[in-house]
């Protein structure tokens, strides 16, 4: 049994953490270029394709799309998540139908997006992606049949990174977002649309009491631009690139879907000899060659990226994972305390991985503070695996309290991870000691 009171001064647990965090690394990265590259969805139609939201990040074991770490990927609710809390289906055998939406959303001066958007049904706390805008902001999309859509970074692919056993994992899964089998309009109580973009606020449509005949149109939904975040996961240099540039960079994307994955480094290739500062093409371009294993190039893939658009968010996050899997640890803690200073507010994974980083740089202090920081922000619970971490730096300080309730956290959204025999053993200790100090307090 680990004894934690002996973990700072144990040089063998920093090593082995080490190296369960690059394992995880691995699998996670592994996991992650089998995920096809985002495809741009047709003029009106959200609800096929992918948005240019994608990134990296922590979580499950499984390629299979979801909210890692549970093979229910609601925790606590065995019915089905679109389900009204308490509603029996056998009770209400209503009609199963799609419920058509349609709408724009545009920013505060009226103006598109300047990419793909994930428009998101959210009922009673929980995240469902249903669709995508077009270039000009508009979407359209059928409630409940999502199921042919890839999910990104900012909805559960970002919690793909750290997957496998060891420290990295945060469970495994086998929990899918699709459905195919459509809704009633019972199902909307307690639901509302948004859109979701990283940066931005979204306005809500409320979606209780909507029919099934109702005008599907929603309107327009504004996104407004939050303070103090500087980094996005968009481009700005998107816009400006020639025409030929973007056509093949579509074609790239497109044949990197249907994983061919030689012709489509040859269209990004393209893509960036016809305009150098593309940097959304220099990041797909770095993540095809790091999913056929050219570690180098992908290396200068992403630095050109940076080179062209410095506020560019998603090339310092796989910079970070390759340094990571590397145990180049000063590397990770600088290149996401970039990414911290320029966006504090939607990369959660980057606070996790400088965690990790300062932990093996034995700076335990800006390990708690980042592990803190990652879970009060991951509001989804899609890196549960920062719970865990912050439940160990607590034990290193004797918060037995404080250690105890976060693994618990771990427990209950990653309750099939790999480690979880360990982690419960680890919990049996920290009450253990919590009971020994309340028996000395009582003494006192």
């Amino acid at each position: 049994m680990l004894h934690f009171s002996t973990i700072r001064r144990t040089p063998g647990w920093a090593g082995s953490f080490s190296l369960a965090v690059v394992l995880a690394l691995g699998a996670g990265l592994a996991q992650e270029q089998q995920a096809p590259p985002p495809q741009s969805p047709p003029a009106g139609g959200g609800g096929g394709g992918t948005g240019g939201t994608g990134g990296t990040g922590p979580g499950a074991n499984t390629p299979t799309p979801g909210i890692p770490g549970n093979n229910n990927p609601f925790p606590g609710n065995n019915r089905n998540p679109d389900t009204f809390p308490g509603q029996n289906r056998n009770q209400f055998p209503e009609m199963q139908r799609p419920i058509f939406l349609s709408g724009k959303v545009t920013l505060e001066d009226g103006s598109p997006p300047p990419d793909s958007v994930v428009i998101e049904r959210i009922c009673n706390g929980v995240q469902r992606p249903e669709g995508y805008t077009d270039q000009k902001g508009r979407f359209s999309i059928r409630l409940g049949e999502n199921n042919a859509m890839m999910q990104d970074a900012s909805v559960g692919s970002s919690a793909d990174t750290f997957g496998g056993g060891g420290f990295g994992g945060a469970g495994g899964g086998n929990s899918s977002m699709g459905n195919s089998r459509g809704i009633n309009e019972r199902d909307l109580m307690g639901c509302e649309l948004r859109a979701s973009l990283p940066g931005y606020r979204s306005e809500v449509v409320n979606l209780s009491g909507r029919r099934l005949m109702d005008n599907p149109d929603v309107g327009n939904i504004i996104l407004r631009k939050m303070g103090n975040v500087e980094g996005t996961t968009i481009s700005m240099t998107t816009q400006m690139a020639p025409k030929d540039a973007k056509k093949s960079y579509e074609k790239g994307r497109e044949l990197a879907r249907k994983e061919r994955l030689a012709d489509a480094q040859k269209e990004y290739e393209k893509a960036v000899g016809l305009y150098p500062k593309y940097a959304i093409a220099w990041h797909e371009l770095g993540l095809i060659y790091q999913m056929q294993d050219k570690k180098d190039p992908a290396k200068d893939a992403f630095a050109k990226a940076l080179e062209a658009d410095s506020k560019f968010v998603k090339p310092y996050l796989q910079l970070a994972l390759m340094s990571a899997k590397e145990q180049k640890w000063q590397d990770v803690a600088d290149t996401t305390a970039r990414v911290i200073r320029l966006n504090p507010v939607d990369f959660p994974e980057a606070f996790f991985y400088n965690s990790v980083a300062s932990y093996n740089l034995q700076k335990f202090d800006d390990a708690e503070k980042s592990a803190e920081e990652c879970v009060k922000l991951d509001t989804r619970h899609r890196i549960p695996k920062a719970q865990h971490m912050l439940g160990l730096l607590l034990a290193m300080k004797s918060d037995y309290k404080g250690a105890a309730e976060n693994m618990k956290g771990y427990l209950k959204f990653a309750p099939q991870a790999g480690d979880t025999d360990m982690v419960k053993k680890q919990l049996e200790e920290m009450e253990k000691r919590l009971g020994q100090t309340e028996v000395v307090k009582k003494e006192e």
